[in-house]
């Protein structure tokens, strides 16, 4: 427990609506592209959808019993959006009152139990209705992310501590839309830098909003990766650097700098005004740390024998490949354990750009066994990596685990575990595991 966190740090936990919500055609909520594209046969891993998902939507109570118990500083969660503006905008009576009232109340319940929340805006859970007009394809979805926001902080821009408009852009943009791993399964390859940049511009459109309502505190949740080259041979590292390029800075850059990556700036639709826009000052950057990637040149293959990470198609027209990250132990998903990485992330995003105060907004390991000492020390590890990188002079306020509840983790149903708490989908018990107490008796003390 020797963890010698900054004062005033907040210690918190992570989970989106998607997820962990469930009630997916309750009070006036519409279709999301995940309820679309789970629906589709081979989708997702284990055939589950997210209709039940936690069941948080009628549960939420007995979560909120948890946060407290655990003496969280703070929660973030995500709003949805299908769940306040159904048909995504397409009426004049859009806002589904009956949706928002649900925040309201969750907002409140968070403050009472002196619960600092973070609402994420956007988690990935587009309105079909937008979807079948282009998506985040087309510039209208910005607009109607823009009307949305406004809704939203009409009703909870007073109370809600943190606001993050778009959780991880490039992850939906390239696992959704590049590659179609993910909803809405588009596979457009380097086409989807065009869904990236409507979704940062979606971002900026948001934080004028946000700005205007008087918003306490706006920043970001973008996903950061250490990108290491297979070997320092000049195609291993040019594969690198663009794919360093199109994961880290087709979304720091901008909203840092006001700039595209000039590897990948002339794949992006940018028309006038859209980077002052996306470029907005925010009061912090949200970093979401898993682990690093390993890049060679097209084709080439590791010491392993393998190299991964596209389908052969993908494969023959985009010049890297993804490698293992060899050495290091692994979590139920496969991901290599590398706390370090979320200090070399910090450290560099504080050399390159002019950054904000920080929190990390998404970090943790999927681990099934309920006495999960591994999730401990994972925990343990990565909040040292903090203290590492507050140390070479990164302001760090916050560090939000990756997560609450065992989740409905997207393409990968139900299998992998995230869960400070472990949740049976069939019965909807609750179960705190090991690392529930541990993270427990490090909250407490913080507070």
């Amino acid at each position: 427990m020797s963890i010698a966190l900054p004062e005033g740090f907040v210690l918190g936990a992570s989970t989106s609506a998607q997820q962990i919500e469930g009630a997916v055609r309750a009070d006036g909520r519409g279709p999301s592209i995940w309820d679309t594209f789970a629906a589709q046969p081979g989708r997702i891993a284990d055939g589950s959808t997210a209709d039940v998902a936690c069941d948080h939507y009628h549960r939420v109570e007995e979560d909120l019993a948890l946060m407290a118990d655990l003496g969280l500083g703070g929660y973030r969660f995500s709003i949805a959006w299908p769940r306040v503006v159904p048909d995504g905008g397409t009426s004049p009576d859009a806002v589904n009152a009956a949706g928002l009232d649900f925040y309201d109340r969750l907002v409140d319940r968070l403050l009472a139990a002196e619960i600092a929340p973070m609402a994420t805006l956007y988690h990935w859970d587009l309105p079909q209705p937008l979807q079948d007009r282009g998506g985040w394809l087309a510039r209208e979805t910005v607009d109607a992310f823009a009307a949305y926001t406004e809704a939203v902080t009409a009703r909870l821009a007073d109370r809600v501590a943190y606001w993050c408009p778009v959780n991880e852009p490039n992850v939906h943009a390239l696992s959704g839309h590049a590659l179609g791993v993910h909803a809405p399964g588009e596979r457009l390859l380097f086409g989807a830098l065009a869904v990236v940049h409507h979704l940062l511009l979606g971002h900026g459109r948001a934080v004028e909003v946000l700005r205007g309502a008087g918003a306490a505190a706006v920043g970001t949740a973008n996903n950061h990766t250490p990108v290491w080259p297979v070997a320092e041979t000049e195609e291993d590292l040019a594969a690198a650097a663009l794919y360093d390029a199109i994961h880290n800075g087709s979304v720091a850059a901008p909203v840092l700098a006001g700039r595209y990556p000039d590897l990948v700036a002339e794949l992006v639709p940018v028309q006038p005004g859209d980077l002052e826009t996306i470029a907005a000052p925010l009061d912090f950057y949200g970093v979401n740390y898993y682990n690093p990637t390993r890049v060679g040149r097209p084709g080439h293959v590791s010491a392993s024998g393998r190299a991964e990470g596209f389908d052969d198609d993908a494969a023959s027209q985009v010049p890297l490949s993804i490698h293992d990250v060899e050495g290091y132990p692994r979590t139920d998903m496969g991901w290599p354990v590398v706390p370090d990485g979320l200090r070399e992330v910090l450290v560099g995003l504080a050399r390159t750009y002019d950054l904000p105060p920080v929190h990390v907004t998404e970090n943790g390991c999927a681990h099934a066994a309920l006495d999960d000492t591994f999730r401990v020390d994972y925990l343990q590890s990565h909040l040292r990596a903090v203290v590492d990188a507050v140390a070479e002079g990164v302001d760090v306020r916050g560090y939000w685990t990756w997560s609450l509840l065992d989740n409905w983790e997207w393409a990968e149903g139900f299998g992998p575990r995230f869960g400070l708490v472990h949740v049976d989908e069939r019965t909807q018990r609750r179960t705190p595991r090991t690392s529930y107490t541990w993270y427990r008796e490090l909250a407490r003390s913080l507070r």
